[in-house]
Protein backbone atom coordinates (compact mmCIF):
# COMPACT_ATOMS: atom_id res chain seq x y z
CA UNK A 1 0.00 0.00 0.00
CA UNK A 2 1.19 3.53 -1.08
CA UNK A 3 2.41 5.69 2.19
CA UNK A 4 -0.28 8.68 2.28
CA UNK A 5 0.39 11.65 4.71
CA UNK A 6 -2.09 12.88 6.97
CA UNK A 7 -0.65 16.45 6.22
CA UNK A 8 -2.62 16.22 2.42
CA UNK A 9 -6.15 16.77 4.88
CA UNK A 10 -3.98 20.00 6.25
CA UNK A 11 -5.83 23.40 4.74
CA UNK A 12 -3.75 24.91 1.62
CA UNK A 13 -2.67 21.08 0.91
CA UNK A 14 -3.00 20.62 -2.81
CA UNK A 15 -2.67 16.68 -4.05
CA UNK A 16 -0.52 15.88 -6.91
CA UNK A 17 -2.41 14.63 -10.33
CA UNK A 18 -3.04 10.83 -10.08
CA UNK A 19 -0.39 10.21 -12.69
CA UNK A 20 2.45 12.05 -10.46
CA UNK A 21 4.84 10.26 -8.96
CA UNK A 22 4.73 11.86 -5.76
CA UNK A 23 1.74 10.26 -4.97
CA UNK A 24 1.03 10.20 -1.35
CA UNK A 25 2.35 13.76 -0.06
CA UNK A 26 1.34 17.41 -0.49
CA UNK A 27 2.51 18.80 -4.75
CA UNK A 28 2.09 22.31 -3.41
CA UNK A 29 0.40 24.62 -0.70
CA UNK A 30 -1.16 27.28 -3.09
CA UNK A 31 1.75 29.17 -4.39
CA UNK A 32 4.93 26.71 -5.91
CA UNK A 33 6.65 29.88 -7.17
CA UNK A 34 6.52 31.78 -3.95
CA UNK A 35 7.13 28.33 -2.21
CA UNK A 36 10.68 27.97 -4.10
CA UNK A 37 11.67 31.89 -3.89
CA UNK A 38 11.61 31.08 -0.10
CA UNK A 39 13.29 27.67 -0.38
CA UNK A 40 16.04 29.15 -2.51
CA UNK A 41 16.47 32.40 -0.15
CA UNK A 42 15.12 31.69 3.50
CA UNK A 43 13.72 28.16 4.51
CA UNK A 44 10.84 25.96 3.70
CA UNK A 45 9.46 22.56 4.74
CA UNK A 46 9.08 19.45 2.11
CA UNK A 47 6.60 16.81 3.09
CA UNK A 48 8.59 13.47 1.74
CA UNK A 49 6.86 11.19 4.06
CA UNK A 50 6.05 8.78 0.58
CA UNK A 51 9.76 7.25 0.95
CA UNK A 52 10.32 4.03 2.07
CA UNK A 53 12.46 3.17 5.25
CA UNK A 54 14.60 0.39 6.14
CA UNK A 55 16.55 -0.63 8.48
CA UNK A 56 19.64 -2.98 8.95
CA UNK A 57 21.16 -4.06 12.35
CA UNK A 58 23.64 -6.71 13.37
CA UNK A 59 27.20 -7.07 13.97
CA UNK A 60 27.99 -7.36 10.10
CA UNK A 61 25.63 -4.52 9.21
CA UNK A 62 28.49 -2.75 7.34
CA UNK A 63 30.63 -5.68 5.97
CA UNK A 64 27.20 -7.18 4.18
CA UNK A 65 25.98 -3.90 2.94
CA UNK A 66 29.83 -3.59 1.17
CA UNK A 67 28.65 -6.76 -0.11
CA UNK A 68 25.13 -5.72 -2.00
CA UNK A 69 25.36 -2.55 -3.11
CA UNK A 70 27.30 -0.19 -4.98
CA UNK A 71 29.14 2.29 -2.25
CA UNK A 72 32.01 1.25 0.14
CA UNK A 73 30.62 1.66 3.40
CA UNK A 74 32.95 -1.14 5.30
CA UNK A 75 34.07 1.52 7.48
CA UNK A 76 31.38 4.36 7.09
CA UNK A 77 31.36 5.46 10.61
CA UNK A 78 28.81 6.32 13.10
CA UNK A 79 27.03 9.77 12.79
CA UNK A 80 27.39 9.46 8.14
CA UNK A 81 26.06 8.74 5.64
CA UNK A 82 26.27 8.11 2.14
CA UNK A 83 24.26 7.16 -1.35
CA UNK A 84 24.12 3.98 -2.78
CA UNK A 85 22.82 1.83 -6.07
CA UNK A 86 21.59 -1.37 -6.52
CA UNK A 87 22.44 -2.89 -9.95
CA UNK A 88 21.60 -5.72 -11.93
CA UNK A 89 24.54 -7.65 -13.49
CA UNK A 90 24.84 -5.68 -16.35
CA UNK A 91 25.05 -2.57 -14.49
CA UNK A 92 22.05 -0.85 -14.81
CA UNK A 93 20.02 1.15 -12.63
CA UNK A 94 17.81 -0.55 -10.64
CA UNK A 95 17.65 1.25 -7.07
CA UNK A 96 18.73 4.45 -5.75
CA UNK A 97 19.00 5.23 -1.81
CA UNK A 98 20.36 7.48 0.63
CA UNK A 99 21.93 5.73 3.98
CA UNK A 100 22.43 6.95 7.31
CA UNK A 101 24.40 5.12 9.77
CA UNK A 102 23.07 5.92 13.12
CA UNK A 103 22.28 4.32 16.67
CA UNK A 104 23.44 1.24 15.39
CA UNK A 105 21.87 0.72 12.63
CA UNK A 106 21.60 1.65 8.87
CA UNK A 107 18.94 3.20 7.39
CA UNK A 108 18.10 3.05 3.67
CA UNK A 109 15.48 5.32 2.38
CA UNK A 110 14.63 5.26 -1.41
CA UNK A 111 11.73 6.27 -3.75
CA UNK A 112 8.33 5.14 -3.25
CA UNK A 113 6.21 2.36 -4.77
CA UNK A 114 6.43 -1.17 -5.96
CA UNK A 115 8.88 0.51 -9.12
CA UNK A 116 11.43 1.44 -6.44
CA UNK A 117 13.62 -1.57 -7.14
CA UNK A 118 12.85 -4.20 -9.59
CA UNK A 119 16.47 -6.24 -7.85
CA UNK A 120 15.49 -9.13 -9.86
CA UNK A 121 17.48 -9.23 -13.02
CA UNK A 122 14.44 -10.53 -15.44
CA UNK A 123 10.77 -10.44 -15.03
CA UNK A 124 8.98 -9.52 -11.99
CA UNK A 125 9.35 -7.23 -9.17
CA UNK A 126 11.20 -7.85 -6.39
CA UNK A 127 10.57 -4.95 -3.35
CA UNK A 128 14.20 -4.03 -1.87
CA UNK A 129 13.71 -5.81 1.41
CA UNK A 130 13.11 -8.89 -0.38
CA UNK A 131 16.19 -8.12 -2.32
CA UNK A 132 18.26 -7.78 0.59
CA UNK A 133 16.22 -10.78 2.50
CA UNK A 134 17.60 -13.00 -0.46
CA UNK A 135 20.93 -11.78 -0.18
CA UNK A 136 21.50 -12.26 3.65
CA UNK A 137 22.38 -15.77 3.36
CA UNK A 138 24.17 -16.56 6.96
CA UNK A 139 24.97 -13.23 7.72
CA UNK A 140 24.52 -11.37 11.22
CA UNK A 141 22.12 -8.69 10.02
CA UNK A 142 18.36 -8.17 10.70
CA UNK A 143 16.53 -5.93 7.86
CA UNK A 144 12.90 -4.37 8.77
CA UNK A 145 10.78 -2.35 6.73
CA UNK A 146 10.40 0.84 9.27
CA UNK A 147 8.29 2.85 7.10
CA UNK A 148 5.69 3.31 8.76
CA UNK A 149 7.57 4.17 11.69
CA UNK A 150 9.67 6.65 10.04
CA UNK A 151 8.50 9.51 7.73
CA UNK A 152 10.97 11.85 5.40
CA UNK A 153 10.46 15.70 5.90
CA UNK A 154 12.87 18.01 4.17
CA UNK A 155 14.45 21.41 4.82
CA UNK A 156 15.36 23.59 2.26
CA UNK A 157 17.22 26.96 2.06
CA UNK A 158 20.08 28.95 3.70
CA UNK A 159 18.43 29.61 7.11
CA UNK A 160 17.83 25.85 7.56
CA UNK A 161 20.47 25.64 10.36
CA UNK A 162 18.20 28.86 12.05
CA UNK A 163 15.29 25.78 11.82
CA UNK A 164 18.06 23.37 13.36
CA UNK A 165 18.74 25.54 16.54
CA UNK A 166 15.14 26.53 17.13
CA UNK A 167 14.46 22.79 17.06
CA UNK A 168 17.66 22.07 19.62
CA UNK A 169 19.56 19.79 16.64
CA UNK A 170 23.02 20.60 16.09
CA UNK A 171 24.32 19.18 12.81
CA UNK A 172 27.57 19.29 11.30
CA UNK A 173 28.24 20.88 8.17
CA UNK A 174 29.58 18.61 6.37
CA UNK A 175 27.54 16.88 3.32
CA UNK A 176 25.91 13.50 4.90
CA UNK A 177 26.48 13.95 8.65
CA UNK A 178 24.54 12.65 11.14
CA UNK A 179 22.80 13.36 14.44
CA UNK A 180 20.38 11.60 16.42
CA UNK A 181 16.93 13.26 17.19
CA UNK A 182 14.30 11.76 19.40
CA UNK A 183 12.70 9.08 17.05
CA UNK A 184 14.95 9.71 14.46
CA UNK A 185 18.09 11.72 12.85
CA UNK A 186 18.69 14.65 10.76
CA UNK A 187 21.18 14.40 7.83
CA UNK A 188 22.74 16.99 5.95
CA UNK A 189 22.54 16.50 2.02
CA UNK A 190 24.14 17.96 -0.85
CA UNK A 191 21.30 18.97 -2.77
CA UNK A 192 18.46 19.84 -4.28
CA UNK A 193 20.42 23.56 -3.96
CA UNK A 194 22.48 25.04 -2.01
CA UNK A 195 21.65 23.75 1.30
CA UNK A 196 19.60 20.91 2.25
CA UNK A 197 18.40 18.65 5.25
CA UNK A 198 16.43 15.46 6.15
CA UNK A 199 15.13 14.82 8.87
CA UNK A 200 13.64 11.35 9.65
CA UNK A 201 10.93 11.27 12.65
CA UNK A 202 8.75 9.21 14.18
CA UNK A 203 5.45 9.06 11.86
CA UNK A 204 3.29 8.94 14.37
CA UNK A 205 3.84 12.49 15.28
CA UNK A 206 4.39 13.65 11.35
CA UNK A 207 1.81 16.50 12.77
CA UNK A 208 3.46 17.62 15.39
CA UNK A 209 7.18 18.07 13.65
CA UNK A 210 5.42 19.79 10.98
CA UNK A 211 4.17 22.23 13.07
CA UNK A 212 7.34 22.80 15.34
CA UNK A 213 9.29 23.18 11.89
CA UNK A 214 6.92 26.01 11.08
CA UNK A 215 6.45 27.35 13.78
CA UNK A 216 10.26 27.70 13.88
CA UNK A 217 9.88 29.47 10.80
CA UNK A 218 9.75 26.88 7.88
CA UNK A 219 7.64 27.84 4.91
CA UNK A 220 5.18 24.65 3.45
CA UNK A 221 6.62 23.44 -0.18
CA UNK A 222 5.55 20.92 -1.93
CA UNK A 223 7.04 18.42 -4.01
CA UNK A 224 6.67 20.77 -6.78
CA UNK A 225 9.32 22.96 -5.17
CA UNK A 226 11.62 20.53 -4.19
CA UNK A 227 12.03 18.77 -7.95
CA UNK A 228 12.10 22.12 -9.57
CA UNK A 229 15.33 22.72 -7.35
CA UNK A 230 16.28 18.84 -8.21
CA UNK A 231 16.18 19.19 -11.54
CA UNK A 232 18.17 22.82 -11.57
CA UNK A 233 20.87 20.77 -9.49
CA UNK A 234 21.29 17.73 -12.26
CA UNK A 235 20.11 14.90 -9.64
CA UNK A 236 18.07 12.02 -11.34
CA UNK A 237 15.12 10.16 -9.58
CA UNK A 238 15.74 6.50 -10.68
CA UNK A 239 12.69 5.77 -12.41
CA UNK A 240 11.82 9.13 -14.28
CA UNK A 241 15.02 10.31 -15.51
CA UNK A 242 16.69 6.69 -15.75
CA UNK A 243 15.33 4.04 -17.84
CA UNK A 244 15.77 0.14 -18.45
CA UNK A 245 19.17 1.12 -19.95
CA UNK A 246 20.58 3.94 -17.87
CA UNK A 247 24.29 3.42 -15.84
CA UNK A 248 25.76 5.34 -13.34
CA UNK A 249 28.17 7.20 -14.96
CA UNK A 250 24.70 8.69 -17.51
CA UNK A 251 23.19 10.19 -14.68
CA UNK A 252 26.21 12.05 -12.36
CA UNK A 253 26.10 8.92 -10.18
CA UNK A 254 29.67 7.67 -10.44
CA UNK A 255 31.54 8.67 -6.92
CA UNK A 256 28.47 10.10 -5.40
CA UNK A 257 26.47 6.86 -5.48
CA UNK A 258 28.38 4.00 -6.78
CA UNK A 259 32.60 3.18 -6.47
CA UNK A 260 34.69 2.57 -8.96
CA UNK A 261 37.18 0.81 -7.23
CA UNK A 262 35.53 -1.60 -5.44
CA UNK A 263 34.54 -5.04 -6.37
CA UNK A 264 32.00 -7.60 -5.11
CA UNK A 265 28.66 -5.68 -5.97
CA UNK A 266 26.72 -6.23 -9.09
CA UNK A 267 27.33 -4.75 -12.05
CA UNK A 268 30.76 -3.70 -10.70
CA UNK A 269 32.69 -4.80 -14.01
CA UNK A 270 30.42 -2.62 -16.08
CA UNK A 271 30.78 0.45 -13.91
CA UNK A 272 34.72 -0.42 -14.29
CA UNK A 273 35.15 -1.07 -17.84
CA UNK A 274 32.99 2.18 -18.53
CA UNK A 275 35.38 4.21 -16.42
CA UNK A 276 38.69 3.40 -17.12
CA UNK A 277 38.66 2.69 -20.47
CA UNK A 278 35.35 3.73 -22.24
CA UNK A 279 33.02 6.63 -22.29
CA UNK A 280 29.04 6.19 -21.10
CA UNK A 281 26.23 5.92 -24.51
CA UNK A 282 24.46 8.97 -23.07
CA UNK A 283 24.61 11.80 -20.85
CA UNK A 284 22.38 13.84 -18.48
CA UNK A 285 21.70 17.22 -19.24
CA UNK A 286 19.41 20.41 -18.34
CA UNK A 287 16.95 21.77 -21.04
CA UNK A 288 15.60 24.59 -21.03
CA UNK A 289 12.06 24.49 -22.97
CA UNK A 290 10.36 26.85 -24.84
CA UNK A 291 7.10 28.18 -22.79
CA UNK A 292 5.31 30.07 -24.87
CA UNK A 293 3.57 27.39 -26.39
CA UNK A 294 2.05 26.55 -22.54
CA UNK A 295 2.49 23.15 -23.17
CA UNK A 296 5.27 20.69 -22.18
CA UNK A 297 6.59 17.00 -22.94
CA UNK A 298 6.55 14.14 -20.37
CA UNK A 299 8.41 11.97 -19.29
CA UNK A 300 9.81 9.11 -21.76
CA UNK A 301 9.35 11.29 -24.56
CA UNK A 302 11.60 11.69 -27.57
CA UNK A 303 14.07 14.30 -27.68
CA UNK A 304 14.90 14.92 -31.27
CA UNK A 305 17.46 16.52 -33.60
CA UNK A 306 15.44 17.24 -36.84
CA UNK A 307 13.91 13.88 -37.72
CA UNK A 308 16.43 11.56 -35.47
CA UNK A 309 15.58 10.77 -32.23
CA UNK A 310 18.51 11.83 -29.80
CA UNK A 311 17.60 11.53 -25.75
CA UNK A 312 14.78 11.04 -23.99
CA UNK A 313 12.93 13.26 -21.71
CA UNK A 314 13.11 12.46 -17.82
CA UNK A 315 11.99 15.14 -15.10
CA UNK A 316 10.26 17.74 -16.29
CA UNK A 317 9.76 20.98 -14.07
CA UNK A 318 8.28 24.51 -13.86
CA UNK A 319 11.08 26.77 -11.68
CA UNK A 320 10.51 30.00 -10.65
CA UNK A 321 13.79 31.68 -12.41
CA UNK A 322 14.64 29.36 -14.99
CA UNK A 323 11.04 28.77 -16.65
CA UNK A 324 9.91 25.34 -18.10
CA UNK A 325 12.93 22.76 -17.15
CA UNK A 326 13.66 19.18 -18.00
CA UNK A 327 16.32 16.66 -17.25
CA UNK A 328 17.45 14.51 -20.41
CA UNK A 329 19.36 11.90 -21.65
CA UNK A 330 21.04 12.68 -24.73
CA UNK A 331 23.12 10.21 -26.95
CA UNK A 332 26.82 11.83 -26.66
CA UNK A 333 27.32 12.43 -29.97
CA UNK A 334 24.42 14.81 -30.57
CA UNK A 335 25.79 18.49 -30.52
CA UNK A 336 25.26 20.31 -27.56
CA UNK A 337 24.39 23.66 -29.31
CA UNK A 338 22.09 22.85 -31.38
CA UNK A 339 18.12 23.71 -31.46
CA UNK A 340 16.43 20.70 -30.72
CA UNK A 341 12.32 19.10 -29.87
CA UNK A 342 11.19 17.92 -27.35
CA UNK A 343 8.36 15.92 -26.55
CA UNK A 344 5.41 13.77 -28.58
CA UNK A 345 2.47 14.13 -30.24
CA UNK A 346 0.60 17.52 -29.29
CA UNK A 347 3.52 18.43 -26.80
CA UNK A 348 6.55 19.21 -29.14
CA UNK A 349 7.98 22.23 -27.77
CA UNK A 350 11.59 23.45 -28.74
CA UNK A 351 14.40 22.98 -26.49
CA UNK A 352 18.20 23.89 -25.68
CA UNK A 353 20.90 22.19 -23.41
CA UNK A 354 21.93 24.34 -20.90
CA UNK A 355 25.82 24.10 -21.45
CA UNK A 356 27.08 24.16 -17.63
CA UNK A 357 24.92 21.08 -17.57
CA UNK A 358 27.33 19.66 -20.13
CA UNK A 359 30.60 17.82 -18.80
CA UNK A 360 33.69 19.46 -19.38
CA UNK A 361 35.08 17.02 -21.95
CA UNK A 362 32.02 17.65 -24.00
CA UNK A 363 31.85 21.71 -23.61
CA UNK A 364 30.23 23.68 -26.27
CA UNK A 365 28.30 26.96 -26.79
CA UNK A 366 24.89 26.53 -26.31
CA UNK A 367 23.66 30.17 -23.77
CA UNK A 368 22.69 31.37 -26.66
CA UNK A 369 19.69 28.98 -27.63
CA UNK A 370 18.95 28.69 -23.95
CA UNK A 371 18.17 32.79 -24.60
CA UNK A 372 16.64 32.82 -27.12
CA UNK A 373 13.94 30.76 -25.87
CA UNK A 374 13.28 32.21 -22.68
CA UNK A 375 13.09 35.60 -24.70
Amino acid sequence: MPLVSPLLAAPGAVAPPDDHPEQGVPWHWGDPFAEQRTAVRGVAVVDRSHREVLKVTGPERLSWLHLVISQHVIELPEGRGTEALILDSHGRIDTHMVLAHVDGAVHLDSDPGPEATSALPKGGKQRLREYFEAMKFWSQVEIADVSDDLAVLTLLGPDADRVLSALDISLGSEPYAVVPVEGGFARRMPWPGRSSVDLLVPRADLAGWWGRITDAGARPAGTWAFDALRVESLHPRRGVDTDEKAIPHEVNWIGSAAHVAKGCYRGQETVAKVFNVGRPPRRMVLLHLDGSPEIYPETGDPVRLGERVVGRVGSVAQHHELGPIALALLKRSAPVDAELLAGDEDRVVQAAVDPDSVPAEGAAPGREAAARLRG
